[in-house]
């Protein structure tokens, strides 16, 4: 089970390399940066997002986050759920067969599965939407998607079902339900469509801006220089950049927990201040990413001659 799972875990960085065009061989550790005294290469960066094979499949104990949020996703794919009297939101569905899981870790919380009234994501890559076919038929929930992902997502078929999209948003759009609000920003570059959802969260009285970031990884395999699928994707990376770094953020959170760094904080929920309050937090992922990203750009324009 472990070997085939670690074999889905290479294919999955080849179709992610595929979909950016073609360039360095998934193996490599690239180039490396350190920030904030860590030192990671791309090779790292790229796996402390992923963990080993078991992690993606395996729930982490489903908890409550702030306000209306809550986790029930596995070890390192993120799976939020948003709570409201009209029903519940859920935020990404990862794999398909991590579906059952989700459900389970929901239940376990006290709610309940077919309350899900809306299924949000994001970003177009399976680890992290192939699922909204299977929570679709289980729960009818209405399936969003960011414009620029559709054909992405349009051509992810577990199984040969067709995937759902049942409205599409755009940069700034917001999606409403029983009180609470998301609004739908547009941070491209690790997708065409990768998006940043933002809500605020009320606790104790105070109100939090709660930042989901989509993704600002640049994955081995990326090609940023001289893609024929993605021209300019160097420039979206600098609008996701220029975006998310503009945000209200005292909640940091992401599409995979090693984002905003969950393992540390888990054991000190309830144990004193809300651990997810982490304004410092947000600007270290985003640090993280641009540092790596231009690394990885400058090594690319190197080796084509760009200088």
């Amino acid at each position: 089970m472990r070997a085939a799972l670690a074999a889905a875990v290479v294919s999955l960085v080849a179709a992610s390399a595929s979909a950016q065009g073609p360039g360095r061989g998934s193996q490599s550790p690239g180039p490396s940066i350190t920030v904030n005294g860590q030192t990671w290469t791309q090779q790292s960066l790229f796996q402390r997002n992923i963990g080993g094979p078991d992690d993606m499949t395996t729930a982490f104990p489903p908890h409550h986050v702030i306000g209306n949020i809550y986790y029930v996703g596995t070890r390192s794919l993120s799976v939020y759920l948003v709570v409201t009297p009209a029903g519940n939101i859920l935020i990404n569905s990862t794999f398909e067969r991590n579906v059952p899981l989700i459900q389970k870790s929901i239940e376990q919380l006290g709610f309940t599965f077919s309350d899900t009234k809306i299924l949000l994501g994001s970003h177009a890559h399976g680890d992290h939407q192939e699922g909204d076919a299977m929570v679709k038929q289980l729960t009818g929930a209405q399936v969003v998607a960011m414009a620029e992902d559709v054909p992405a997502l349009g051509a992810m078929k577990p199984g040969g079902k067709p995937h759902p999209i049942d409205r599409v948003v755009h940069d700034g759009d917001t999606v409403a339900l029983g009180g609470t609000t998301l609004t739908a920003h547009l941070t491209p570059g690790h997708t065409r469509g990768c998006t940043t959802w933002t809500l605020t969260a009320t606790e104790d009285g105070r109100t939090y801006d709660v930042v989901i970031i989509g993704s600002l990884g640049t994955n081995p395999g990326f090609q940023l220089v001289n893609n024929p699928q993605i021209p300019n994707q160097a420039a979206e990376y600098e609008r996701a950049f220029k975006t998310t770094r503009a945000l209200k953020c005292d909640v940091p959170l992401g599409s995979h927990p090693s984002m905003y760094d969950l393992e540390k904080k888990y054991p000190r929920i309830g144990k004193g201040p809300n651990p997810f309050v982490d304004p410092a937090g947000c600007k270290a992922e985003i640090d993280t990413a641009e540092a790596m990203f231009r690394a990885v750009l400058a090594e690319q324009k190197k080796a084509a001659g760009l200088n």
